[in-house]
This record gives C-alpha cells, sequence and structure tokens, in this order.
C-alpha cells in the first residue's frame, strides 16, 4: 500500500478550526488508498510563547530545560489531531519523537538524528490507524529529550519519509508553494513549479523560511521528493526533486537574510593555520558560520571577515578575541547590522554576465556592496540592513523572477515517486549509520585558473558592476569572487578567478579600472590551484572547513582566498602546491567521501 507522510507547519494548526482542515486532508489521503503518517508543529505562536516564557525566567535558560519546555508544543497539537482525526470518524494514535523512537545526539536544542525505529509506527499503519508524529524533537541514549532547531518539524517529516521508504511526502505550509522570493516580502514573487535539491538547499539556508535546511540536506541525501503545497487550498504547489525548473534560466529565486553580524579579523599573519585558529574557536562555540571571505594577503598581512547569526554576535567575539590572542596579531572590527542579499540557480555555472547583472541592479539602487562571496549556483553579498528590501527587489526585476521560463517543466505524478534512487542503495545507507552523518560527494582540484586583485577599491556603490561589466565585455568567464573591506575599511579588496590563458588580458581591463577609480594596484598570479569540498550539509557540519584548513596547515599550505556555500566549499592556495593539498584532503575525508 503507497504511504504518504504529510507535515503541517504551526500556522496550518494555529486553531481549532485549521486542526481540523489537516484533519480532513489526512483522511482524504487514507480513504485514497495509503497509509498516512502526519508530523505537526506546535500550534501557531505556542513555540515562540513559551520562549518568551522561559526568558522571562532566566537571561540564559539551560538548553536541556529549554527542549524539555519547547517539546510541549508538538505534543500539544498531536493530541489534538488525533482527536480531531477520532472526532471526523477515523482511526489515530499520536506518537512523541520518544515513542516513535527519534534517537539524537546529545546537543540539546540543535540536536542529529542518529536513528529512526519504524516498527511501531508500521504497525500502527498496518491496523488502519493514522500516526501523528510529533515534529521537531526526539530523545537520547539517555533518555533525555531533544530538539531538532527552528524549523525541525520539517526535518522529522522527510526523515520519517526516508527511513518509511513513502512515495510521497508533503509539507503544508500557508503558501502555495516555493517562492521565487518570500512573497511576504515581494507581492511580486512568482510560486515556481519545481527547484533542484541544491537551489533549494542554497535558498533554505538564505532566509526563504518555507523550509528548514537540514530537511533538504536529507531529501537531497536519501532521493526523498518533497511536494510543498497550501494547507488552505488545493493549488498544486512545487516540487523538490533533483532537476530544476528551467536549464536555460541562470537564477530561479532570490533571498534576503536580515539579521546578520559581520565580524572582520584584520592584519592576522598570512600564513598555514591562521583561518583554523580562528574558525576552530568559533565552531567550538557551536556558532554557524556563514559567508567566510578571505582575500589576497598584502605585505605578510590578510583580512579575514565572516558573518554569523545576530543573535551570536557575542560569544563569537568572545572565540575570535582567543584566537588573536594566541596568533599575537591583528584586530577585530564589527558590524550588526547588515543582510546578506543573494540570487540562486543552477544556470550560473554554465552562463557568463550573471554576476554583472546582479551587480548592475544594486548600482541602479545605489545600494553599496560591502562583500561578495560566489559559488557555483550562488552570489551573495553584504549590504546594510536598511538597503535590503530595495536590493531584493532590484535583483528579483533583473533576473525577471516574476515571470515563468518559457520552458519550464510541467510537474508530473510521477515525481512523487523515489524515481532518482535506487531503492535498495537508500534503504542500505540507512541501515548502521547515523543518519545526518556527513557524506561528500567530491574532493576536486582545478589547475585551470589565475588570479587577479583589485586593491584599494573606492568602497562605493557601483564599482563592483562596472568592473565586471567591463570584464565581460572583454569575454572572460570569471569564477570566483571574492570582496572584502580592507584594514582601512574605507576601501575594498576585490579579486576574482579567471582561465589561465584570460589572466593577461583581466589585468588589462583591471588596470584600466584601477586608473579609473583611483585604486592603488593590481596584482595577478597565473599559477593557482583551486581545491574543492563538496557534499550534503556543510552548513550544519561546522566541521567540515575546520577539518579543511587543519589538512592545509598541517602540511604547511598557505590558504589565499576562501569562499563558502551550502554545498561547497572553496579555497585559493599556490599553484605548485595544488596535488599535495589535494592528497592531503582526501586521506583527511576519506571516511565521509563516498
Amino acid at each position: 500500500m503507497p504511504l504518504i507522510v504529510q507535515k503541517f507547519g504551526g500556522t496550518s494548526v494555529a486553531d481549532s478550526e485549521k486542526i481540523l482542515g489537516a484533519a480532513r486532508k489526512a483522511i482524504r489521503a487514507q480513504q485514497q488508498g495509503n497509509q498516512v503518517v502526519m508530523v505537526v508543529s506546535a500550534m501557531g505562536k505556542n513555540t515562540d510563547m513559551l520562549i518568551g516564557l522561559a526568558n522571562e525566567i532566566s537571561e540564559r535558560p539551560p538548553a536541556r530545560e529549554m527542549d524539555m519546555l519547547l517539546s510541549t508544543g508538538e505534543q500539544v497539537s498531536v493530541a489534538l489531531m488525533a482527536m480531531a482525526i477520532h472526532a471526523l470518524g477515523s482511526q489515530a494514535v499520536s506518537l512523541t519523537g520518544a515513542q516513535i523512537g527519534i534517537k539524537t545526539d546529545d546537543t540539546h536544542t540543535k540536536a542529529r538524528i542518529k536513528s529512526i525505529s519504524t516498527e511501531r509506527m508500521q504497525q500502527l499503519l498496518d491496523e488502519g490507524n493514522i500516526v501523528i508524529a510529533a515534529g521537531f524533537q526526539g530523545i537520547t541514549d539517555h533518555f533525555d529529550i531533544t530538539t531538532l532547531g527552528r524549523g525541525g518539524s520539517d526535518t522529522t517529516a522527510v526523515a520519517l519519509a526516508a527511513v518509511l521508504g513513502a512515495d510521497a511526502c508533503e509539507i503544508y505550509t500557508d503558501v502555495d508553494g516555493v517562492y521565487s522570493t518570500d512573497p511576504r516580502v515581494l507581492p511580486e514573487a512568482r510560486c515556481v513549479d519545481q527547484i533542484s535539491y541544491d537551489e533549494m538547499l542554497e535558498l533554505a539556508s538564505l532566509g526563504a523560511g518555507v523550509m528548514h535546511n537540514r530537511s533538504i540536506e536529507f531529501a537531497k541525501k536519501y532521493q526523498v521528493p518533497i511536494h510543498v503545497r497550501s494547507s488552505l487550498s488545493d493549488a498544486p504547489g512545487s516540487m523538490i526533486i533533483v532537476e530544476p525548473e528551467s536549464v536555460e534560466r541562470p537564477v530561479c529565486g532570490a533571498a534576503v537574510t536580515e539579521k546578520e553580524a559581520l565580524v572582520s579579523v584584520l592584519d592576522v599573519p598570512d600564513r598555514p593555520g591562521v583561518s583554523l585558529e580562528i574558525f576552530s574557536r568559533v565552531a567550538n562555540r557551536n556558532v554557524t558560520v556563514d559567508m567566510i571571505v578571505q582575500n589576497v594577503g598584502e605585505d605578510g598581512k590578510a583580512d579575514i571577515s565572516f558573518t554569523v547569526p545576530r543573535d551570536e554576535i557575542g560569544i563569537t567575539l568572545e572565540a575570535v578575541q582567543e584566537a588573536i590572542q594566541q596568533l599575537d596579531a591583528g584586530r577585530i572590527t564589527h558590524d550588526d547590522n547588515v543582510s546578506k542579499v543573494s540570487v540562486v540557480g543552477l544556470g550560473m555555472a554554465k552562463q557568463a554576465g550573471v554576476a554583472e547583472t546582479m551587480f548592475a541592479a544594486l548600482g541602479r539602487e545605489n545600494v553599496n556592496i560591502q562583500m561578495i562571496t560566489t559559488s557555483e549556483i550562488k552570489i551573495s553579498v553584504l549590504v546594510e540592513r536598511d538597503s535590503a528590501l530595495p536590493a531584493l527587489r532590484a535583483v528579483h526585476k533583473a533576473f525577471d523572477l516574476e515571470t515563468a521560463p518559457p520552458a519550464a517543466k510541467a510537474t508530473g505524478s510521477s515525481s512523487l515517486v523515489h524515481a532518482e534512487a535506487d531503492a535498495a542503495d537508500v534503504v542500505a545507507r540507512l541501515q548502521g549509520v547515523d543518519m545526518e552523518e556527513l557524506v561528500l560527494d567530491d574532493i576536486s582540484l582545478d589547475e585551470s585558473q589565475g588570479r587577479v586583485t583589485i586593491s584599494g577599491v573606492p568602497d562605493i556603490p557601483g564599482v563592483a558592476a562596472k568592473v565586471f561589466h567591463e570584464i565581460a565585455e572583454a569575454n572572460i568567464f570569471v569564477d570566483m569572487i571574492v570582496q572584502n573591506r580592507d584594514s582601512h575599511e574605507e576601501h575594498a579588496s576585490l579579486s576574482f578567478t579567471v582561465p589561465r590563458e584570460k589572466v593577461d588580458d583581466s589585468v588589462v581591463v583591471a588596470g584600466r579600472l584601477a586608473e579609473q577609480f583611483s585604486c592603488t594596484g593590481v596584482s595577478s598570479c597565473p599559477n593557482i590551484a583551486k581545491l574543492s569540498v563538496s557534499g550534503v550539509g556543510l552548513r550544519s557540519h561546522t566541521s567540515v572547513a575546520i577539518r579543511m584548513f587543519r589538512a592545509l596547515a598541517d602540511i604547511g599550505v598557505n590558504v589565499a582566498m576562501i569562499n563558502t556555500s551550502e554545498v561547497r566549499v572553496n579555497v585559493i592556495v599556490d599553484g605548485d602546491k595544488g596535488e599535495r593539498a589535494l592528497e592531503s584532503l582526501k586521506a583527511v575525508f576519506a571516511d565521509v567521501l563516498r
């Protein structure tokens, strides 16, 4: 018998009427011949209310007790949902995470799922029950209740779909599906027919609140198709699967992360091990680092900047202060009034001019760019918070995201089946391993590129747009782009990589621009090596970058540039050391390389 997992978020179960509406959807699915597992979040703003109560008692409540408190929200919801199904004439049983057997690690408030027992759920389903599972929670080997972090009910739903071999995982929410950007921020946003795992993973981490990023990690790792639908209507919704909506469009969506904080570590020694010293101390405090930008060092000194959630700036600064004391060099600046604006799309990896289009749109709105970082499918810029909404609207319009692509694929019912995966392989990978273990797809070396750096770039709107317009006009394809403010904080350093045979042409263009903008100089290196580590869970497994930096430091390889994304960490090192660095990384990650 087909099995469907349906997840209902807090707004979809906010009151008794909505709970009854969700119950009817589950009963309808069962009457169509499916076994049904429902995953339910806490009602409405219940979680926020509980957090508020805790904060009235203590400024820093113990994480274990917060999990004990917050898990009660879902227990209320599942009990009421089971009552609603019984009232409508069907059978249902509610289960907490512990009763299901969702085993997690010991990290309170941000626990990872280790394993899920299916026996009890399957028995209840076979007896004709709709199983109502409490989202967001699990239990440790010591029987302590844990929670999976905000949005963790999505992760519960996709994880259950994976272990049960579900034919569909339906995520019901208060919007019609996945949009090109948050429709509550930009009314012109468009609901997409489908989106790829990689694209959704990037957008989820960037503030697209429709899905939790760890749930997409699960979906990609175990090839679970996700159907995002409205709980308030029968609109077709959006599919999250392997393929993008359009292979022709470079960008599928845009996002803004408003509450960011920027930390800059200035004038640190440009030598192996510095990045490791800084980021290992930050990781030890369980802080999630987002954008990481290290530009090319000058005069033996380098600047490293990165962003963290604004509410974690305090403990981050403590960690960085320890690091620079250990290094006996450097100084720290920070800014908690910044936001990140990003565009995402699989198509940008094969199309030139995407960065130019984005920067030009920002320039026309007089939005100043403080940092730039790129990956194969994402470009992110850091801007002042007051500029975030105008910037988002500008880039959304620049890429025509409010209209459907001409060749948009229709969502087919076949997408609801695990068509892209070998079912036996998925089952095998779920046996005897932690479900949220890190899995790397590839560790690669690219020796085909060179690097160009423009130093002393004026920190004013429009400069990046002009630079990459001129580069594009010269028929030069740009890969990595890194912009970081220099130690004087009135200028920036802008580095980018190009095909090695185009370095000289790029230097000519850069020299002309440097003279036009009164920059301090242009440097280049035709012999660089780009090392990339790619896989699922790089954001939630903060150890990846740390292990990468440690491996390079141990063999004396200095990192010249860094940029990061949800699915990849890229570093630039000296070209002569590329092969040795690759061997070191493969050895260090041998245990998690697929």
